[in-house]
């Protein structure tokens, strides 16, 4: 019976294999107008639950000029408040406070882009690592000990802190790659379950002597010390840090990881097709764990980013959502080094300019996470974005094996 089986279930997961490339290796413009699509339909939500919008429907068939004027004004101010929350506010009292946004959008993008770049390189090789959140929580955990235990110099402090904090992510995705590679358990599954176990250890940790702040009878460790914080890069007035210029050297390393390194070849080789690399004497086992090594070390950065950048203390809540925003990032940037960088940026403007939306215009901010959710939708679903906007998709003609060997066949 299971010789019977076993053709099905390779055949099944070589069409999911199948499905997902096409997904993270679509076209970059379908990325982008699946932003926009999400924008408009954001933008008709918001309208929708508008206070005037909804008294002038009352009388649309008598002044429909009303209704439609209401609601480009409530999409409007929703989407230029964002902006300003984001980007530049024009409205500021000085030059600072106007760049200030800009700045908040930059740190909250960086555990983003670090986890994105995480979850997006394991996509590289064919896995899908659905664990950048545990991973974001050990390598914070492992961060903020070395932050608030240890004495150590001003520099090497801070160094320390964010090769344990690698190491910590490392470690808790490395267990999803050897298994996978030892074992075949199934990735999703097994970063899944390690999610929850990192955010029920944590929040066991926080009750222990080690990690619980005396004193306190809520579950918060005791401060980082100063020597093991990130340094401000413009100044107390702007919450930017040096974590962002490490969110821009682990993109410049993953390119180059990918595109320039012999390891690299091999993973991107092992995600292509596993048993063609494994026929070219590539060790896909291994190409497994390392990945996921690398992938958990790179979410491990995101959880220094937080305590040493901007939370400076351990708490249940260190992550956020940062890990499960993270693969709608890597998502929308196509799974490159780039695209995610910039798809990082997108994401923390919506979370930075939300706020100021919310407080501005009484939209709520749960409108944000809508139109992240629809483009999740609308890039698994390229064929649909190109639809809406009308681009012509010639079908390609499939190879044969006649003509891949000129006739010989």
């Amino acid at each position: 019976m299971s010789g019977e089986n076993t053709p099905k279930t390779e055949t099944t997961t070589s069409t999911s294999n199948d499905v997902f490339r096409r997904i993270v290796s679509g076209s970059g413009m379908v990325s982008l107008l699946a932003v926009v699509l999400s924008m408009i339909l954001g933008g008709v939500l918001i309208a929708l639950t508008n206070d005037r919008v909804e008294e002038t429907a009352s009388y649309f068939f008598t002044r429909p000029t009303d209704m439609l004027g209401a609601a480009w004004d409530a999409a409007s101010s929703a989407y230029i408040a964002l902006f300003q929350g984001a980007v530049f506010n024009w409205d500021a009292k000085s030059t600072a406070q106007m760049f200030r946004p800009f700045t908040e959008t930059l740190t909250v993008a960086t555990p983003l882009i670090l986890a994105g770049l995480g979850v997006a390189l394991a996509f590289r090789a064919g896995l899908f690592n659905i664990g950048a959140q545990g991973q974001i929580i050990l390598g914070a955990t492992f961060a903020g000990w070395v932050g608030f235990t240890l004495d150590l110099p001003v520099g090497l402090h801070l160094l320390v802190a964010i090769v344990a904090g690698f190491i910590g992510g490392a470690l808790w995705a490395g267990i999803a790659g050897v298994l996978k590679a030892r074992t075949g358990a199934h990735e999703v599954i097994v970063t899944i379950m390690l999610n929850y176990i990192a955010i029920n250890l944590v929040a066991y940790l926080l009750f222990t002597p080690a990690f619980q702040n005396p004193g306190s009878a809520n579950p918060i460790s005791p401060p980082i010390k100063d020597s093991a914080v990130f340094p401000l890069l413009l100044g107390s007035g702007f919450r930017l840090h040096l974590g962002f210029l490490i969110a821009v050297a682990a993109t410049l390393a993953i390119w180059w990881l990918l595109n320039r390194s012999t390891i690299g070849f091999e993973l991107r080789a092992v995600g292509a097709n596993p048993n063609a690399a494994r026929t070219a004497g590539i060790s896909v086992s291994k190409g497994y764990i390392v990945v996921m090594l690398i992938a958990g070390g790179l979410a491990g950065l995101a959880g220094v980013a937080q305590i040493s950048g901007t939370e400076r203390v351990l708490t249940g809540g260190i992550a956020a959502s940062f890990g499960f925003d993270a693969i709608t990032v890597a998502l929308l940037g196509r799974s490159h080094p780039w695209g995610v960088f910039f798809a990082g940026l997108l994401f923390g403007a919506f979370r930075a300019g939300g706020v100021q939306m919310q407080t501005q215009t009484g939209t709520p901010i749960d409108i944000v996470l809508v139109v992240q959710s629809l483009i999740v939708l609308f890039i698994a679903a390229p064929p649909l974005v190109k639809a809406v906007f009308r681009i012509d998709v010639k079908k390609k003609r499939a190879t044969s094996p006649t003509a891949l060997t000129g006739g010989a066949a």
